[in-house]
């Protein structure tokens, strides 16, 4: 039995696992600061639902939903739980629902900048080591384009993405309540694109140019 584990271990490929790792917690990070985010700019506007539900934290376990992130590796695109946001509180509907769906890319965006940022001193003024080796490249090529991918993704103007909820500020009452009626199908036709492969090249070639202009202004 030992001998049998002894092999097993010598036969795993601890490197592989370790970019895995790397990868989870990248995806962990994005996510939690995603709906914190929607969580703050909700408060900022006068609603407190998502501090009374404990959701204004860093604690990645009160965001994940964990059926959304298997399907992060399994369909290329997954979700976490929902910030409750409660409307009404707003002196806007509305344009106070579409600054607080904005705010979820736009702190992917910034993060994103942040891991850029953090690798571009650790290029300049750190020694090298394997541990500042490991931080800047999961900094710059696993956190940074992770996270501009899921700002953009959500984007997307298909409800339940936020992207929904910023293109309903620009239209009239009617369209909006008739977008929002259909919020409940529209985690299904996201599955139906993304196995079809419906827009994979337009969202890849959105990201890596936002990744390269990025890159740019740091390197």
């Amino acid at each position: 039995m030992t001998h049998y584990l002894q092999n097993l271990i010598q036969s795993l490929d601890f490197s592989s696992m370790g970019d895995a790792a790397l990868r989870v917690a990248a995806i962990f990070l994005c996510l939690t600061i995603h709906e914190t985010c929607h969580g703050l700019a909700a408060l900022a506007l006068g609603d407190p639902t998502a501090k009374s539900m404990h959701r204004l934290s860093l604690n990645p376990l009160r965001h994940i939903d964990w059926f959304g992130l298997l399907l992060m590796f399994v369909a290329g695109f997954g979700w976490a739980k929902p910030v409750p946001v409660a409307p009404r509180y707003f002196k806007k509907p509305k344009q106070g629902m579409a600054v607080t769906a904005l705010a979820g890319p736009l702190s992917n965006f910034a993060l994103a900048l942040l891991a850029m940022g953090i690798s571009k001193v650790i290029y300049l003024y750190m020694p090298y080591t394997a541990v500042w080796d490991t931080v800047f490249t999961f900094c710059l090529y696993t956190l940074a384009p992770l996270s501009i991918g899921l700002g953009l993704f959500n984007l997307i103007p298909i409800p339940p993405l936020d992207g929904s909820k910023v293109l309903g500020a620009f239209l009239p009452n009617r369209a909006y309540f008739t977008l929002m009626r259909y919020e409940r199908y529209g985690l299904a036709v996201l599955l139906v694109l993304s196995f079809l492969g419906v827009g994979d090249g337009f969202i890849s070639r959105a990201i890596m140019t936002m990744y390269a202009a990025m890159f740019n202004l740091f390197f």
